[in-house]
Formats: structure tokens, sequence, C-alpha cells
């Protein structure tokens, strides 16, 4: 009787994890798709761009001529400059003042905890781009315009939000037990802070950095405001330079897209295994 009932439960297991599956692949398709549709192109003349932009590039199609454009034209390497500092910096800040905010607002019980808590929820609500002629005026009056410190400033203040909220909801799992032991040892809470529980948290700041850092690198709207000067522009902002009001250097636009994913492919690769660690610990819930 209990095998029998084992065997009915494996039997509607079986469906359904193939159809779980199948969606988690119909979506990494449509995910995947576009990109590799820029990848593919990259690498093709323009008459064969249009002509079947999903063909592979054959040997009378293939071409580097967009990247030697995207070289030759720009300063493709000051704009991946720009971009790098930007994101490395207001990826790092962020996820060390999410810890901090986030230990606070768990750990310590406070008047104002309540309606910071409620603030930081609200942050992530509503979108910061909102608030864009209120931010241009405040660095404006701070002199930052045309300064990457200005767009260091505002991803930081959009990527807070759901840190605090990831690394709250991670920090309760986190046993209290732990925690006690080293304040009857006489440990400093900064020492608890930055010994025990920051360590701890690695899968949830790679969580955490990976979702903070994809909107930061690949943002036109704020370097567009901010920072359009031309030792200030970012990838995103220079490949515009090839987009005209009437013609379109499409190989260059395409190959600039291409060298812009490398970076970031490289640093998922780099957090894809503490990634997965926080999203299946409870990190995210």
């Amino acid at each position: 009787m209990i095998s029998a009932f084992k065997n009915f439960n494996l039997g509607r297991s079986v469906p359904k994890s193939v159809a779980i599956h199948g969606v988690l692949m119909a979506y990494t398709v449509i995910a995947l798709f576009p990109i590799l549709v820029v990848i593919i192109n990259a690498f093709k003349e323009r008459r064969a761009i249009f002509r079947d932009p999903l063909a592979l590039p054959t040997m009378d199609s293939f071409t580097l001529v967009g990247f030697e454009q995207v070289l030759l034209r720009s300063d493709f390497g000051l704009y991946s400059w720009n971009s790098l500092v930007v994101t490395l910096l207001a990826v790092g800040l962020v996820l060390l003042l999410g810890a901090m905010a986030a230990w606070a607002l768990t750990e310590y019980k406070f008047r104002t905890n309540l309606l910071i808590t409620f603030l930081f929820a609200m942050g992530i609500m509503i979108p910061i781009r909102l608030g864009t002629v209120s931010i241009l005026r405040l660095m404006v009056d701070l002199n930052l315009v045309n300064t990457l410190t200005a767009l260091v400033l505002v991803y930081i203040a959009q990527g807070l939000p759901l840190a605090v909220y990831i690394l709250s909801e991670f920090i309760r799992t986190i046993p209290k037990e732990l925690k006690e032991a080293a304040r009857c040892d006489a440990v400093s809470e900064y020492k608890i802070f930055f010994c025990i529980i920051l360590p701890l948290l690695k899968p949830a700041m790679a969580t955490v950095a990976v979702f903070t850092m994809i909107p930061i690198w690949n943002d036109l709207w704020f370097p567009l405001i901010l920072a359009p000067g031309e030792e200030t522009r970012t990838i995103t902002l220079g490949v515009q330079q090839f987009v005209g009001q009437y013609v379109t250097d499409w190989n260059s636009v395409l190959s600039a897209l291409t060298m812009a994913i490398v970076p970031v492919l490289v640093l998922y690769t780099i957090f894809s295994r503490q990634l997965i660690r926080g999203l299946t610990s409870g990190a995210v819930k």
C-alpha cells in the first residue's frame, strides 16, 4: 500500500518537474535571445544584418569593421573605465552601507526603527527617476555635474533600499546564540559585525551585488543627465554617438554593445556561485 502510494506521488511529481523545467528553459531562451542576436550581428556586414538578422556569420558576411570603428572613432577605453569605476564604487558602497543599515534595523530597537524601515520600503516602490529634476538641481548646487561622483551617489541611493531589504531578511536567519556568545566574551559591536556577521552575509551580498550591478552598468538615464561630458561618459552613453538622426552605424552600435556585455559576464561568472547560494539559502523570500 505504501509502495503504491509512493509510486503514485512519484508519477505525479515527474510531469510537474518537467513542466517547471520547461517553463524555466523557455524563460532562459527568451532572456538570452536578444543578447545572442546582438553578438551574432556584431560580426556581420551591414547588408547581412538586414537581410537575415538571425543567420550566423559566414565567410562572405563576416567582418570586424564594427569593432575597428568603435576603437578608432570613440574613446571606448575611457568609457569602459568610467563605467567600471562607477559600478564598482557604487556596488561596494551599497553592500557596505546596506549591510550596516540592515544590521542596525534588525538587531537594535530604537524609536525611529519602524520609520526608517518604511522609508527604505518606499525606496523600493517609488522609482528614483521620478526625482530626476530635484536630483539634477541638487547636483548643480553641489557643483557635481559632469563628475563620476554624482553618478556614484545616485546609484547608491538607488540600490540601498533593495540591499537593506535582502540583507535584513538574511540577518534574521543568523542564530542569536552566535551573537550573544560573542557579547559574553566582551567582543565589541563593531567586531561582531565585521568579523562575524559580515562573513556570513557573503551569499546574500553576492545576490545584492548582481541585482545592483546590472542596472547601474546598463543605465543611460542618469549618465545622460548628470554626466554627459566627454570625460565622464559611460559605455551606454558612448554608444549613442553611433546613433544618428538619419543614419545609424549598426555595425559599430552592435559591436560596442557586444564589448560592453563582456565585463558584466565576467563579474557575473565571479559572483554566480555565491549568487546561487544566496538565492537558495533564504536571502530572497
